[in-house]
């Protein structure tokens, strides 16, 4: 392989490296990706740019003036008193134009050094009464953002004292205002006789320079180490709805399924926490775990938030059937209840109440078996024909949990291809057993899915899909499945077309619904949501068959080469 020069830059290190890309049988798709991208122009130019501009950072330059614009100003101005050529009016034009004129303008601040903040004299008139050593003045300049602090009224003095400091905000940034100082004046303002609400809104509408008169607390706390700890919400967050926050500007709103770097967690009642992938540094308040559980469970004892619905017979949509929705196969399940291999189902005990899930990335290793596709859908959603196309495009890839049945084999069925066909004394012994993830009658046959199936297909390097009621996820959670759900739902079309019905979501196959058919599908991909979204990982639209047997493909394509975030008792350290 050809050697760089010490000096070679990203340009040429970017084009020695496309040139050494040689696709082979196994990596061909994965070598032409990188080639084409590497061959783009655009990144080639970039690459470039990079270039001088580092080369011209390293020469440190000084600029030759520091009012370009007004001088441009001036030669427009001559340009414009006398006769011109066509050089002279192109000139002209280019100064004249605010791309040009914007340009200078960034010149002349840069130059100028405008954009470094500058702070007042402090003042000459202390109070005397105040020992140099007992009081500090601190001088902030803040844009909009909050000043990243919150304070509280100590019960004993009277006196205003910082509660809590945000990680990443302007006070914690500045490392001049710690936990326990207590607060005197704002922007000369005193605010010992204030109320805690009048001095932050007092804090929150100054803008710029902000001074502040403390007293240092007498032991000022060191700053901790950021935690690195990550949440995924499995609710939906609004500061300004929640009346309980100590601060409404400096909560951090969020929805269910955003996963939380939780920052710091000194309040056992308020945890600061950061949203993985927001560019916004500061951290903000959200309730924690225990205070969070320990409210829901106050509101369901007044009455005013349901209980945790408990399993219950559900009826499943398998969409086997081609004549349409009221007539398909639906299938009364039931999930069992325990961990993958306990002979005995677990007791429910306390209600659980949804708030926080500790995750951490995971990434999926050629040596272990491939992760579980769970399917779950709503009525309509006809899983079992998605599930089997793809499986019939890509059967080495790709393979299903073969279930057992005590129903008689037919003259066209293999053992162990359909079905398991089993006695039904022996389908009732594996059920006292716990070794189906769930099982179900169906004109007075039971189905099931076993435990040993889904790991018979796994034991292949193959992904096993498998499509279970919603309630099975509670079983299939573990660090041995490590179980990637995917929530399928029928498109429902907004509009009626037709005073008849709407067009099936299953692409045409089954017909024509009903208004009535139509809002029980929905209503039964919302109850899904509402119950078990947040155990989703992603939610597919099904179209047609064809676009949506692709749209799975391609997810789950992603699951060897991308990394994830899992509950962290999954991932062994």
């Amino acid at each position: 392989m050809p050697v760089l020069s010490a000096g070679a830059g990203l340009h040429e290190t970017l084009a020695l490296l496309t040139s050494q890309l040689h696709p082979d049988a196994n990596h061909r798709e994965d070598m032409v990706f990188l080639k084409e991208v590497f061959s783009e122009k655009s990144l080639g130019y970039l690459m470039k740019i990079h270039e001088k501009l580092r080369q011209y950072e390293r020469q440190s330059p000084s600029p030759i003036l520091h009012s370009a614009s007004s001088l441009a100003e001036d030669v427009a101005e001559e340009l414009q008193n006398g006769p011109m050529s066509s050089e002279e009016k192109e000139l002209l034009q280019l100064l004249t134009s605010p791309h040009v004129k914007a340009v200078f303008s960034v010149h002349d601040t840069v130059a100028q050094k405008n954009f470094d903040p500058t702070l007042p004299p402090l003042p000459e008139d202390l109070e005397d009464d105040l020992e140099e050593e007992s009081v500090k003045i601190v001088r902030l300049v803040k844009n909009k953002e909050p000043l990243g602090a919150t304070i509280r009224r100590d019960e004993a003095t009277g006196a205003v004292i910082v509660a809590r400091i945000m990680r990443g905000g302007a006070a914690d940034r500045s490392g001049l205002v710690h936990v326990g100082d207590e607060l005197r004046e704002v922007n000369g303002i005193s605010v010992v006789h204030k109320r805690p609400d009048e001095i932050s809104q007092l804090l929150s509408q100054s803008q710029g320079s902000i001074s502040l008169k403390i007293i240092p607390a007498i032991k000022e706390e060191d700053s901790l180490r950021e935690s690195k700890v990550y949440m995924r919400a499995l609710f939906d967050y609004v500061p300004t709805e929640d009346r309980a926050t100590p601060c409404q500007e400096a909560g951090l709103p969020f929805t269910r399924g955003d996963v939380l770097q939780v920052v710091s967690q000194d309040d056992p009642t308020w945890w600061q926490a950061k949203r993985v992938g927001d560019s916004n540094l500061r951290a903000g308040l959200v309730p924690s775990k225990q205070f969070q559980e320990r409210r829901l469970a106050h509101r369901m004892k007044m009455g005013t938030l349901q209980p945790p619905k408990s399993p219950k017979k559900h009826f499943y949509d398998q969409g086997c059937d081609q004549a349409g929705l009221r007539r398909s196969f639906r299938l009364s399940r039931k999930a069992r209840q325990g961990s993958p291999g306990d002979p005995r189902p677990q007791e429910s005990g306390e209600p659980q109440f949804l708030t926080y899930e500790e995750v951490t990335h995971y990434q999926h290793r050629p040596s272990e078996r491939p992760r579980l596709v769970v399917l779950i859908g709503s009525l309509g959603a006809r899983i079992n024909e998605l599930k089997r196309k793809v499986i019939a495009e890509n059967p080495h890839r790709y393979g299903v949990a073969v279930p057992h049945t005590t129903r008689p084999k037919k003259s066209h069925e293999k053992e162990g291809v359909e079905y398991h066909f089993v006695s039904k004394q022996a389908f009732d012994a594996d059920v006292q057993n716990n070794k189906f993830i769930e099982h179900g009658e169906y004109k007075e046959n039971q189905y099931g899915t076993s435990v040993e199936a889904i790991r018979s297909v796994q034991s292949k390097n193959k992904i096993c899909l498998v499509d279970v009621h919603p309630e099975a996820l509670k079983t299939l959670r573990t660090a041995e499945f490590k179980p990637y759900v995917i929530f399928v739902r029928p498109r429902i079309p907004e509009a009626r077309r037709h005073r008849s019905g709407a067009a099936s979501p299953g692409g045409g196959e089954q017909g024509r619904l009903t208004d009535e058919e139509m809002e029980e599908i929905r209503q039964s991909a919302l109850q899904i949501d509402q119950e078990y979204g947040h155990l989703v990982d992603r939610v597919l639209v099904k179209g047609d068959t064809a676009s949506a047997s692709a749209e799975l493909q391609c997810i789950l394509g992603r699951l060897d080469r991308e990394a994830f975030w899992v509950p962290v008792g999954w991932v062994r350290t």
